[in-house]
């Protein structure tokens, strides 16, 4: 169901917490990639993690009495999901912070939106492409520009681990309008159709992973501050922040719930700052402020008035957004 209603907006107590839970634990899982990569293969970290956070919504199923996807058309189209959304940006992610600070890869995740869009309306015709969202993309692109620093020439390492976290969020600008065309109309709920997308992550990675980097060591191997690192990216980062994000959908509607995007590159950037005495250089906060504005505005968010009433229904849920995070 549907609509529009006017009734009292929802107290902050009932939903800010969790808003602000979920943007720190989105916005430091850069930093666990971070210290996770100090001991495992970027694609051993990812296998170690989606097999975590699988494991956690599955008992999440177990608890709710809810069950995985049965139709094998859902798992052909999850299998897509599971690469481009969870397998593919994670281990680039990872890639990228051998390279880059964790802060940056934070800011680098917010540029997902920007890709979202025009894949939207050009590829999979779930959305259209409007003046204000045109003028939005031109801001969030020149935003990439600036925290690229351009003016400084290419090339290097860190450049590169630059580009390998922006193909991260290319990856998530793929996944999220193909779930949306193909799997968000499905009669499952957000909660198997997540977790049959990181199981299936699971196995991918299970198979490409000891190819690339070899047998994925012991965790008991691990430092306890990796193996915690792992964890949590698991359990947290990809179990329980979808079950937050579920929460917050339904207290204040998918619009509102979608603006801890806002939110998550400012937690990347104090984690990393406070934890691991990262540093940036001026230019990145500073394109990354216009990145978000451009996000804001393609999103309807500034420019545009907003009528008088409150959306209390969110729509079906597709899988979790990837947890990029």
């Amino acid at each position: 169901m549907t609509g529009h209603f006017t009734p009292d907006r929802p107290g902050l107590r009932s939903w800010l917490p969790g808003f602000l839970a979920l943007a720190a634990i989105w916005g430091s899982s850069f930093l666990f990639i971070k210290i996770g990569v100090e001991e495992l293969h970027p694609l051993q970290l990812t296998l170690y993690r989606v097999a975590a956070g699988a494991l956690t919504l599955l008992v999440v199923l177990a608890v709710l009495r809810d069950r995985l996807p049965r139709e094998p058309r859902v798992w052909a189209h999850l299998t897509v999901v599971a690469a481009l959304g969870v397998a593919v940006p994670f281990t680039l992610f990872g890639y990228g912070e051998q390279r880059v600070e964790s802060m940056l890869a934070g800011i680098w995740n917010a540029t997902t939106p920007l890709i979202v869009l025009p894949l939207a309306v050009l590829v999979f015709r779930t959305e259209r492409l409007t003046r204000r969202s045109a003028v939005g993309l031109a801001l969030g692109f020149a935003g990439v520009l600036v925290v690229l620093g351009v003016w400084e020439g290419v090339g290097g390492s860190h450049f590169t681990g630059q580009l390998l976290c922006f193909g991260a969020a290319a990856c998530y600008g793929v996944g999220i309008p193909y779930q949306k065309r193909f799997v968000a109309g499905s009669k499952h709920s957000g909660v198997s159709l997540s977790a049959a997308q990181l199981l299936i992550a699971t196995v991918q990675l299970a198979i490409v992973a000891p190819l690339v980097a070899g047998a994925p060591p012991v965790p008991t191997d691990l430092s306890p501050r990796v193996l915690a690192s792992v964890l949590a990216l698991g359990a947290l980062g990809t179990g329980l922040a979808f079950v937050i994000n579920m929460r917050n959908i339904r207290i204040i509607g998918a619009s509102t719930a979608s603006t801890v995007t806002y939110l998550i590159p400012v937690f990347a950037v104090l984690i990393g700052a406070l934890v691991l005495d990262e540093r940036l250089n001026w230019h990145q906060p500073v394109g990354a402020l216009i990145v978000l504005v451009g996000v804001a505005v393609s999103q309807g968010l500034i420019g545009r008035r907003r009528p008088a009433v409150v959306d209390v229904a969110a729509p079906a849920v597709p899988a979790a957004e990837p947890a990029t995070r």
